[in-house]
């Protein structure tokens, strides 16, 4: 297989092990190249992600490593997470078993598609959220006024700090932090958690991916929008951003490891 390695590059350790996966593959007879980042740290020749035509993306780091690698990938590629931060939840290997699951690792692989939203604005496309999109005050201690729009209907209008607007899969991420509800990640549905409302009718919602959504800003305050905490956009006063599920979902090689057990390992048991 065509495999490219992809490290966090803030950790020695982890881009040592990043060249003795790369050692190891290839000693099985895999063709493995490095992304031009995590090459240029460890002084080898290396190709950008986005113009690789491998079949495997092994991503060794946390979350935000991860998901800054999906952002950047055009066409999604199956991408395997080895942990290497705190607790990586899309990571579902951690290093003492990488080897194991990699020397048995075959082409075929099964895959775990993971939902991602699109977000757009006045019909350009910001961006694809894997985890969530975040609207924020750009002034502290500031209220923002929302309005979320299902099918043409307002079904929600309240004040609050932010809105969060995530995926089933970052129902485990911020949005839980926030007070919103663990979803399945096999669920394909929108969860909106506002974050420190001003009233306690205002509670998350769960939102099926088959309805049109829109979410609108009705207040003269700033505010910006984070994707994945990746990418940030400023959001005008009196905006909008439609919501949907994006085309083509992140793709995850299957480790066979259950969700709710990893919930419950990660985040109960920390």
């Amino acid at each position: 297989m065509k495999i490219i390695l992809i490290s966090r590059i803030d950790d020695r350790d982890a881009l040592l092990y990043a060249e003795q996966t790369g050692r190891l593959l290839s000693g099985w007879g895999h063709d493995i190249s490095f992304d031009q980042t995590t090459a240029d740290a460890i002084g080898v020749r290396g190709c950008l992600l986005e113009e690789s035509d491998a079949s495997l993306v092994v991503v060794i780091g946390g979350d935000g490593t991860i998901l800054h690698s999906v952002q950047r990938m055009v066409h999604q590629k199956p991408v395997l997470g080895i942990n290497w931060g705190e607790v990586g939840f899309l990571a579902d290997i951690e290093p003492v078993e990488a080897e194991k699951f990699l020397r048995e690792l075959e082409p075929g692989f099964p895959i775990d598609q993971r939902m991602r939203l699109v977000l757009t604005r006045n019909g350009e496309v910001l961006g694809n959220a894997l985890n969530e999109a975040l609207i924020i005050t750009s002034r502290p201690a500031k209220m923002l006024r929302f309005v979320v729009v299902v099918d043409g209907v307002p079904a929600e209008r309240f004040r609050a700090d932010g809105l969060l607007i995530s995926t089933p899969t970052g129902s485990t991420a911020y949005a839980m932090s926030a007070g919103g509800p663990i979803v399945d990640p096999r669920i394909e549905g929108v969860v909106l958690v506002p974050l420190a409302p001003y009233l306690l009718s205002s509670r998350p919602h769960v939102i099926s991916s088959s309805r049109s959504l829109e979410i609108r800003l009705e207040s003269a305050k700033p505010a910006k929008l984070v994707i994945d905490g990746q990418n940030t956009f400023e959001f005008d006063t009196g905006g909008a951003i439609t919501v949907r599920k994006a085309d083509g979902p992140a793709l995850f090689v299957d480790a066979r490891k259950n969700f709710f057990e990893k919930v419950d390992r990660k985040l109960r048991r920390l």
